[in-house]
């Protein structure tokens, strides 16, 4: 099959691609950044890759920012598949990533890379439309847990709030998300009220971002 790969170690990368053409498979691309694996996914147009594997910890922001690109692009293409890899397990982005209605989710812990042949075998699982799920993730989701007021937040409204809190602002946020001002907006007024913030009230920002530093 023809995969995408967004890894930022070039070790990791250099080994991933070996191992993927020794199963078999071509790699049509191999990026190291989140900004990278959106601008090369975007380009191939109506020839997508049978599948995108990526990493969660990338550039540029060294955060989840694999597994928000890899719910962006399901976004544009809603039953493309696509394998996370990941040293641990983001909860947060992982629940949105799982409940994608179409399937043809993978979300692998890395050490289980070193068994090619179950690797293999859970990419092509995941090409054919099936849903792979790492017994360490559905372990972690299973567990009780309760994030306070943000666990009503959204992948992407935690992104924002994220973004918020390193003190950006709406313009710089749709920039680094590559999304209009007005969505930026949109996810901005979502947080606010959720988090119960009425727009009467004075520093809804400052507010809103002292909730996540408490609750993080």
């Amino acid at each position: 099959m023809r995969i995408l790969l967004a890894e930022d170690s070039a070790l990791l990368r250099e080994a991933l691609v070996a191992l993927l053409e020794r199963l078999g498979h071509e790699v049509v691309g191999a990026v190291d950044s989140a900004d990278d694996l959106m601008s090369r996914y975007q380009a191939f147009e109506s020839n997508a890759p049978d599948l995108v594997l990526t990493d969660v910890r990338m550039p540029p922001g060294h955060g989840d920012d694999g597994l928000a690109a890899s719910l962006r692009i399901r976004s544009l293409a809603p039953t493309q598949p696509i394998v996370v890899l990941s040293q641990y397990v983001a909860e947060t982005y992982a629940r949105e990533l799982l409940s994608l209605p179409a399937g043809a989710i993978g979300y692998l812990l890395k050490d289980r890379v070193s068994r090619a042949r179950d690797f293999n075998a859970s990419l092509e699982r995941v090409a054919a439309g099936g849903t792979v799920i790492d017994p360490e993730v559905v372990q972690s989701l299973l567990r009780p847990r309760d994030d306070g007021p943000l666990s009503c937040l959204t992948a992407r409204e935690h992104e924002v709030l994220t973004l918020m809190a390193d003190g950006q602002s709406n313009a710089a946020i749709a920039r680094i998300l590559v999304v209009s001002d007005p969505t930026v907006g949109k996810h901005v007024a979502n947080i606010f009220a959720k988090l119960g913030f009425r727009p009467a009230d004075d520093n809804r920002r400052v507010k809103a971002v002292l909730t996540y530093l408490q609750h993080n």
